[in-house]
């Protein structure tokens, strides 16, 4: 039987993207077996969906306030708990609705991707003898489960809490309490590590036994790491295997091409990151297999001795049927993420009308990664969000930085003894009068960058506050990738997930270039800035090693030369055509 931990029903999944866009997405998809991935960023906004959500279903609510001991965790546990409910209520009801032309139990087995599962269906549909028809029909919904509520922490949002001015436990830091509150929840999930080591946060994980195996060697809630490249994912499953912890899916991302903060700038590109995941894959699961049964020795703990399963999956720029199809035959990933062109899907994500319609008419010049994240990481953002048309104007009133509402992303003493914000504007205010003794080229260059900066962790929640009335007023940031601008139609959710499984062509723009294509040309297109700053005489902290760049983009070329051949007569011309004229761009820009 399917089991959305381990053998999910769909090939796809979506991710999380924000903290607004996906924080209810689990009550839009679940129901019909689809995975997707709920931020635990803002504890805010989930008290306030919370609030909102049980209004809406008759449910009792009340209250946790800030001030309330441990309220990031309990605040996350009770919606976390709530969804779990809600959705196990949908469930009950797909089971029992009948098999008519579009109810529920039909949506459900219609959007299924070619599988044993789908081809039950399919021969209960051509049965005509009553009797056995209702058999098939009782056993097809048995055989019902629900998609995944997964969750997301970014194990370097680990704020710690203060109480009177003194730092507090430290299980109380954000990161902690997220994961405290995910672990004590009754959801049979995943949580999504992301953003790098965390070994405090990874050292608490085996305090919560339901991440370790019972006496059948099963967990009921597991560990997905989102890692850029094959050694992160090596050395982050042995330091967790080394302490009862099993890693039960590596998610790939593309290093640029792909939504929200962009952590891969050297080079790698993700055809040979996956190649190398392919080949090694057996041989790390057979490795971390040992670790992961001598550390539960340790702990006291039954070590089972079948390997557990253990999931590839990839997301980042992914748009077609095509591109899907060959991440699985040729990488032999279990899954692939579909995150931005769900941005048009306002069935499944939250996002208000004005910033839907920026979105469809936005082109490849209305989406660039920013300097706007605080956590000095790169990150794509639509350039007409309000929220970026709210930052301008304080830069222009004379008034650059934000306020401070929520302080997810205090980490900066430069200037104070209590960690501030880089968006902020008593951070901004300090650091430009720092900066006016450089010459008038330095200082203006770094001045751009301090006020580049916005507030991403309040104007993320617009997306989610706007359209539901929370906070009407707030200045949505839209996270969007580059893969976004190439889809312009809004869609329903059974449209994309037809797109996604090759059934239906929804309309891409004429220009849009494979996905290993586009993110080789992202690269380029950063080392072109990297040498014009360096021609400038400015070295950013994001300046590039431009010989390991080299290497590795050239490593990709000649990869993506051997899988050009592969691809059928008209792909493989264009493909091989393209990829020449980015090989000859590289030339140029490193001879």
């Amino acid at each position: 039987m399917s089991h959305p931990l381990i053998n999910p029903v769909h090939k796809f999944f979506i991710p999380v993207m924000g903290t607004g866009f996906t924080i209810d997405t689990p009550l839009r998809v679940a129901r019909y077996g689809i995975s997707s991935v709920v931020s635990l960023v803002d504890d805010v906004l989930i008290e306030q969906m919370r609030s909102r959500i049980a209004a809406a279903s008759d449910r009792v609510f009340e209250a946790i306030e800030d001030r309330d001991e441990d309220s990031r965790a309990r605040r996350i546990t009770a919606y976390l708990d709530m969804m779990h409910d809600l959705v196990q209520e949908q469930i009950a009801q797909v089971r029992h609705s009948a098999f008519t032309a579009g109810s529920e139990i039909t949506r459900y087995f219609e959007m299924l991707p070619p599988s044993p599962l789908r081809a039950a269906y399919d021969r209960m549909l051509a049965v005509t003898d009553p009797q056995e028809r209702q058999r098939l029909q009782e056993a097809l919904r048995e055989r019902i489960v629900p998609g995944g509520i997964d969750v997301n922490i970014m194990t370097k949002l680990d704020r710690v809490r203060l109480s009177s001015g003194k730092p507090l436990d430290e299980k109380f830091s954000d990161a902690m309490s997220a994961l405290r509150g995910f672990a004590r929840s009754k959801l049979e999930s995943s949580v999504v590590l992301s953003a790098g080591m965390n070994r405090r946060l990874y050292a608490y994980l085996h305090e919560f036994g339901d991440f370790m195996p019972d006496a059948a060697g099963s967990m009921s809630k597991r560990i997905i790491l989102k890692v850029g490249d094959f050694r992160s994912a090596r050395v982050q499953g042995m330091l967790l295997a080394k302490q009862g912890l099993w890693v039960s899916e590596y998610r790939i991302e593309s290093g640029l091409n792909c939504g929200g903060h962009a952590f891969g700038g050297g080079g790698a590109l993700l055809g040979p990151i996956l190649e190398e995941f392919r080949n090694e894959r057996e041989n790390l699961s057979a490795q971390l297999h040992g670790l992961w049964r001598e550390g539960l020795r340790k702990l006291g703990r039954t070590a089972p001795e079948e390997c557990p399963d253990v999931r590839v999956t990839v997301q980042g720029g992914i748009g077609t049927a095509e591109e899907s199809a060959l991440l699985e035959e040729r990488y032999q990933v279990d899954g692939t993420g579909w995150g931005s062109p769900f941005l048009l899907v306002p069935e499944v994500v939250n996002i208000d009308a004005e910033h839907l319609a920026k979105i469809r008419a936005a082109g490849e010049e209305d989406v660039h990664l920013s300097s706007s994240s605080p956590l000095g990481v790169p990150f794509w953002c639509l350039k007409e969000s309000t929220s970026e048309t709210a930052r301008l104007g304080r830069i222009e009133a004379g008034k650059p930085g934000s306020a401070c509402p929520k302080g997810y992303l205090v980490a900066n003493t430069e200037f104070t003894k209590v960690p501030i914000c880089t968006a902020s504007r008593a951070y901004q205010r300090r650091k430009l009068e720092s900066l006016q003794e450089l010459d008038a080229d330095e200082r203006a260059s770094q001045e751009a960058e301090v006020m580049a900066k916005a507030c991403i962790c309040h104007d993320l929640a617009g997306s989610a506050t706007v359209p539901t009335g929370i906070d009407p007023g707030a200045k949505t940031a839209i996270c969007c990738g580059p893969n976004t601008v190439y889809f312009s139609r809004v869609a329903q959710l059974r449209e994309m997930v037809d797109h996604i499984y090759g059934r239906l062509r929804l309309p891409l723009a004429d220009n849009r270039p494979h996905m290993f294509l586009k993110e080789l040309s992202l690269h380029l297109e950063r080392v072109r800035e990297d040498l014009e700053q360096r021609r400038r005489g400015l070295q950013l902290p994001t300046s590039l090693d431009t010989g390991k760049v080299s290497e590795n983009l050239r490593a990709g070329i000649r990869h993506y030369r051997d899988l050009a051949s592969r691809l059928v007569a008209g792909q493989r011309r264009e493909f091989g055509r393209k990829l020449e004229n980015l090989r000859d761009e590289l030339d140029t820009l490193l001879p």
